[in-house]
C-alpha cells in the first residue's frame, strides 16, 4: 500500500492544484519512483489511497500496467483518514496475509524485496537516523525490536511490513497509527531494522527543492 490521501499542508502552494505524490522529483513523479521500486521486488498488486485531487492521481496512475502492476484505489473521499485510519479502510483490498506499506511522501533507496515481518510481530517497521527536522527521533531500537524508549534514539521512515491483526478492533473513521504501534511495542510484538541508505521525507517546499538540486545516479534514491 501507498499512502497518498495526505493534503500536503507543508507543500503548499504546490500542492494547491497538484497532490504531493505527483510533484516531481528528479524528472518524474514522487510516487512512480515507488511504484517501479515495487515492480522491481517483485510486487503486482498495490492500493493507493486517495482523497485530496484524488482524480488527479487515478488520472496521472490509471491501473498500473504502465508500471507492471495492478493498482486499487482506496477512496477517502474529501476526509483523509489519518494513517491509521487509511490503512484500516484498505484491509479489504488488502486480504489477510502481512502487507507493505510506503509512506508516499518519502524518497528512498530502501530494498522493499528484502523487507521480512517474522511469525510473532504484528508489524516490522523501518527506522533511520534521524534527520534535522526530527532529532528526537520516534523509538529505539534493540535486538531486533522497537522499543518506546531507550538510546540512540531513530525515526520511523515511514516504511513497514503489517499485519491485519494489528488493527484489531479498530472501528472504521479517522484515526493515527501510532497508538496501535505503542500497543504492539508494550506486548513486544514491533520488530523493526535501520536503514543505512538514502531517504528524504519529501515534506516541505525546501527539502523538495534539496532532493532536486542534489547530483544522483539513475538508481532509486
Amino acid at each position: 500500500m501507498v499512502l497518498a490521501a495526505g493534503r500536503g499542508e507543508r507543500l503548499r502552494p504546490l500542492t494547491d492544484a497538484t497532490p504531493k505524490p505527483l510533484l516531481a522529483v528528479r524528472g518524474k513523479p514522487l510516487i512512480v519512483w515507488h511504484l517501479e521500486a515495487l515492480a522491481r521486488a517483485g510486487v503486482r498488486d498495490v492500493v493507493i489511497n486517495v482523497s485530496w485531487r484524488g482524480a488527479q492521481l487515478r488520472s496521472a496512475l490509471g491501473d498500473g500496467s504502465q508500471y507492471g502492476l495492478r493498482i486499487h484505489y482506496s477512496d477517502e473521499s474529501a476526509l483523509a483518514l489519518e494513517v491509521g485510519g487509511g490503512i484500516f479502510n484498505a484491509l479489504p483490498l488488502l486480504g489477510a496475509e502481512p502487507f507493505l506499506v510506503v509512506n508516499g511522501d518519502t524518497f528512498t533507496d530502501v530494498d522493499f524485496a528484502r523487507l521480512r515481518i517474522g511469525p510473532r510481530p504484528l508489524a516490522h517497521l523501518v527506522l533511520v537516523d534521524n534527520p534535522e527536522h526530527h532529532p528526537e527521533g520516534d523509538f529505539a531500537l534493540r535486538d531486533g525490536l522497537v522499543e518506546a524508549s531507550g538510546a540512540p534514539r531513530l525515526t520511523y521512515a515511514g516504511i513497514g511490513v503489517f499485519r491485519p491483526e494489528l488493527f484489531a478492533g479498530c472501528a472504521p473513521g479517522r484515526f493515527p497509527l501510532l497508538p496501535l504501534l505503542q500497543a504492539a511495542i508494550a506486548q513486544r510484538r514491533l520488530s523493526g531494522e535501520r536503514h543505512a541508505g538514502a531517504w528524504t521525507d519529501v515534506g516541505t517546499v525546501a527539502r523538495l527543492a534539496a532532493l532536486n538540486e542534489l547530483p544522483h545516479d539513475d538508481g532509486h534514491g
